[in-house]
């Protein structure tokens, strides 16, 4: 990791960033060799050499190969009459502001990949990625609820503009072999990683955190309403679920608490749930969780509304009234942030387990903050403030700090879960979502979501529902969710709920599986939805797809993107083993395969254990003494391995198998008889 710092300011402060993890540590290991032209610091990793004439900085790997180098103007010996500006700086006339542009060289087949939750392709070069929050009401745009400042390239690179300023990544679109930075700061702070995509995402996460372990509960089913709008509604559907033994751990309400809808005042208003702390318990008892909607905007209607205005609590501006026709809450304002945690904190006490951290968007340009900084640096701040400050509360009341969040900024992968927003209901929009969920993957993110099915509809086609929602049963966490009503029963009859039922069922069976992932994926910085070229980083070809991605390290997940059951992928090198069928394909080729009852192609690295446990109705019900471990094989592999860990300690244990005949042996029992090992070979 290497970080470089230029200044244009003389007033720049250097203060702790909420971006960061903690303080950035220095590395002594790095020599430094000087010539007349030039200075040079090495590393085991690599090499970094800054030019004085032309000024330039080159970045070589462990070998000598130069990755990439910044340009100047005497790069341009052609004179290309559409070059985009070198390495400098550049004033304003208007107010004589500063602004940095940090240009860098890219070869002709360098491919760029990050920048947060970006629904466009997911290989960046040639786009021009404006890095500001946003809200895209939609998931088929090239805005975004979560931005982040970072990229890596397929070079062995990887660049964190460290700002909160809005700034702009022009990959080649301007011209194609230059990556230009175009940054809304009078100071670029960069840090650049070196090595292959793991090591990068791995040294990222440590500099800006990782996300935490998740409940078990949180990675079971979730099922979301717009409106649940009684007590008796809310009982309904969690009855519904377990008289079809459809699997289901967690109920969401958006609205239906509250007397008024879009009127949060964060307690049961509605006369319609006369006993919420009773139905909490009944649903807590049945294996339920509850999640509650709310936001941070007050309308003036709002009984809270005046109250934030006159307290300080609200974004302001110059003249000091509300700076949008809500009030914002001004989370920079650590009393603000008190505030409101309190009016929060009864929901949680009651047993509401998670609140949905909506919207964060739209923080004011151009209001005046509690923090003595403008929009300007606080607009993309606001996620991961308010990301932070729910989390804290409900980490205080409950013991974890889980949250729902749609927007995040650089930092907010350490307050999980986040959601992919609102997509429309079309096969198209699901490809994008797919997209985006490697995306964040890609950019510090272990955990994320997605509306099964889309947001914005009023009807959802049944087949589109079903391959949705394998897709979604596939990602760390699974909703349910949209502008309808969309439990499996209401969409379709008793056929379609059986398969709706299969699919959940599936995720409930591996959820051991799941849960060790996600253990280790908290650890090391990667996301559970990860990009192909992620794991096998030497293959040309796993650069290049974008509809297919592991979920965890062994388990490939082809999503059917049309409506048949038959689809075209890419199997990385090595042996791969199709879940449904046993059937063994060799990697590194393409494959047409056709699925059965499951409405994805599932394939299993061969050579992995995969850990499953029984069907339950309910992640409460598993029973951890028991696990099955199925070996996925090829004909000539004789071991294999896997990982596995128990809810109640989070210790990631390592599992290793022999063959021995026509089966497998455990040659190791990390548990010590505290769980009974069940081997079986799938076929």
């Amino acid at each position: 990791r290497i970080s470089a710092r230029s200044n244009s300011s003389d007033a720049f402060v250097d203060e702790p960033s909420l971006m960061l993890a903690g303080a950035v540590a220095c590395d002594d290991s790095w020599k430094s060799s000087e010539d007349e032209s030039s200075t040079t610091f090495t590393s085991e990793f690599g090499s970094v050499t800054i030019r004085r004439d032309p000024w330039r900085i080159e970045l070589r790997d462990a070998g000598g190969e130069l990755l990439t180098s910044t340009r100047c103007a005497d790069d341009y010996d052609s004179f290309p009459l559409a070059a985009p500006a070198p390495m400098q700086v550049v004033q304003r006339a208007s107010d004589l502001g500063r602004r940095i542009c940090a240009t860098f060289k890219l070869t002709h087949d360098e491919k760029i990949f990050g920048c947060g939750e970006s629904f466009t392709r997911l290989n960046k070069r040639g786009q021009k990625i404006l890095v500001c929050v946003n809200n895209p009401f939609s998931a088929q745009n090239d805005r975004m609820y979560k931005p982040v400042p970072f990229f890596l390239s397929s070079r062995g690179y990887g660049m964190f503009v460290h700002t909160s300023a809005s700034l702009t990544f022009d990959f080649g679109n301007t011209y194609d072999e230059d990556c230009s930075i175009y940054l809304g700061d009078d100071v670029l702070d960069l840090f650049v990683f070196l090595g292959p995509p793991k090591e990068v995402l791995g040294e990222y996460t440590a500099l800006s955190g990782r996300s935490p372990s998740v409940p078990l509960w949180s990675l079971g089913l979730w099922m979301g309403r717009t409106s649940l709008g009684s007590q008796q509604e809310v009982l309904d559907v969690a009855k519904g679920f377990r008289s079809r033994a459809i699997p289901c751990d967690v109920l969401h309400m958006d609205g239906g608490l509250s007397a008024e809808v879009w009127k949060c005042d964060y307690q049961f208003t509605n006369p319609t749930y006369p006993d919420p702390a009773g139905m909490l318990d009944q649903l807590k008892n049945d294996g339920f969780r509850c999640s509650l909607w709310q936001m941070p905007y007050l309308t003036p209607k709002n009984r809270y509304y005046q109250e934030a205005i006159e307290k300080g609590f609200a974004v302001l501006d110059a003249d000091g009234r509300p700076a949008t026709r809500d009030a914002i809450i001004d989370f920079s304002n650590p009393a603000a942030v008190q505030w409101y945690q309190d009016l929060l904190r009864g929901l949680l006490e009651m047993g509401v387990a998670v609140i949905k951290v909506d919207f964060g968007e739209s923080a004011p340009w151009f209001g005046a903050y509690a923090s003595g900084r403008s929009g300007r640096y606080e607009h993309n701040l606001y996620p991961l403030r308010y990301n932070k400050t729910i989390a804290d509360i409900t980490r205080q009341i409950t013991g974890n700090g889980l949250i729902w969040a749609r927007s995040a900024w650089a930092g907010s992968q350490r307050y999980p879960v986040h959601w992919g927003g609102d997509p429309e209901t079309t096969y198209s929009a699901m490809a994008a979502t797919l997209r985006a969920g490697i995306s964040t993957g890609l950019s510090g993110f272990a955990f994320w979501g997605h509306d099964v099915g889309g947001f914005f509809a009023n009807h959802c086609p049944q087949d589109l529902y079903l391959r949705w929602l394998m897709f979604g049963m596939l990602s760390s966490h699974s909703r349910i969710h949209g502008m309808i009503n969309k439990e499996p029963w209401l969409i379709g009859d008793e056929k379609f709920v059986d398969a709706c039922r299969r699919q959940v069922e599936f995720k409930y069976r591996i959820m051991p599986y799941v849960l060790a992932q996600a253990t280790d994926c908290s650890r090391r910085g990667l996301g559970m939805i990860r990009a192909l070229f992620v794991e096998f980083p030497q293959d040309p070809a796993c650069w290049l797809i974008e509809d297919e991605y592991l979920f965890g390290s062994d388990i490939l997940v082809a999503p059917l993107l049309d409506e048949t059951n038959r689809r075209k992928l890419y199997l990385p090198p090595g042996w791969w083993i199709d879940y449904q069928t046993g059937r063994a394909y060799e990697g590194g080729r393409w494959h047409e395969v056709e699925t059965s009852d499951l409405f994805a192609v599932i394939m299993v690295r061969s050579g992995a254990a995969i850990a499953h446990t029984g069907l339950v109705q309910s992640t409460s019900q598993i029973d951890w003494g028991q696990i099955e471990l199925k070996v996925f094989a090829d004909p000539g592999c004789d071991e294999a391995v896997g990982l596995f860990c128990l809810p109640e300690d989070e210790q990631l244990h390592s599992l290793r198998l022999k063959c021995s005949g026509e089966t497998f042996s455990l040659q190791n029992d990390p548990m010590q008889n505290r769980v009974n090992w069940k081997v079986t070979v799938a076929k």
